[in-house]
């Protein structure tokens, strides 16, 4: 039997399949304006990529903020549960998770199961997510993709005081007005934003080992800047965008 996770993000939507407890196969597409569609894509082009028909014995999990919208899922369930699998699942000695998704921030504790704690959410503004990036990166007409390596390169990080998306725009556009260079600038914004997640973790009961999750952690200059804030390291698997869509396919097992 293989079983199948399905997260459908406010960006991407990504796949998962595993077959005997081992992961198989992934996949990953822009979920667009339509959810539902976005995630019957994944899933198809999953199999085929794995070469399993439709018709096979196959568990399904949704997950994400589209999870409501797949019809065809055996089951729907939070991405704060699927995070914790799909960290357990790469790394069993994880205890703290931090996902950086396209709209909201997660800090969550876990138990020596990998079970959840205790959790922490910020999803009442887009500061500190793949979208507060996306608005930062067209502000300074950079490709978002180079913003890890530009941040880097920095001498001076710039202040970056406003914790709210608008707000923060002006201030990175009076910041350019006034020459200051843009890797100094990307700096800025990931030692704010790393401040801002760190306190959101404190207040979960922050601990270790970490993990760092969510397709923001492909970012190396803001994992940079996320350890100095917490004092801590931070592990990032190859599979952090996909963590909780694996970790849906690990309790479509359950099923």
């Amino acid at each position: 039997m293989y079983t199948v996770g399905i997260d459908i993000g406010s960006i991407t939507t990504k796949a998962a399949a595993l077959q005997h407890g081992k992961l198989v196969g992934t996949n990953l597409v822009f979920t667009g304006y339509n959810s539902a569609a976005a995630g019957k894509r994944v899933f198809t082009e999953l199999l085929q990529n794995i070469g399993i028909n439709e018709t096979a014995d196959i568990k399904i999990v949704a997950t994400g903020y589209g999870r409501s919208s797949l019809d065809f899922a055996d089951k729907a369930v939070t991405e704060i549960t699927c995070h914790a699998a799909g960290a357990y699942f790469l790394n069993d000695k994880i205890r703290f998770i931090i996902d950086i998704g396209g709209q909201d921030s997660k800090a969550i504790l876990l138990d020596d199961r990998g079970k959840v704690k205790n959790f922490i959410m910020n999803d009442k503004c887009a500061a500190g997510t793949g979208r507060f990036l996306e608005v930062m990166a067209r502000a300074l007409e950079i490709n978002l993709d180079d913003f890890g390596a530009l941040s880097l390169l920095a001498q001076n990080p710039a202040q970056i005081s406003s914790l709210c998306t608008v707000f923060a725009e002006s201030e990175v556009i009076s910041l350019i007005s006034k020459g200051v260079a843009r890797e100094n600038i990307i700096a800025g914004i990931h030692e704010s934003i790393g401040s801002r997640i760190a306190a959101l973790a404190a207040r979960a009961g922050l601990t270790t080992p970490l993990m760092v999750t969510g397709g923001v952690a492909k970012n190396v200059g803001l994992i940079q800047a996320l350890e100095k804030a917490l004092g801590l390291k931070a592990e990032v698997s190859e599979y952090a965008q996909l963590t909780g869509a694996i970790g849906a396919a690990v309790l479509a097992g359950n099923l």
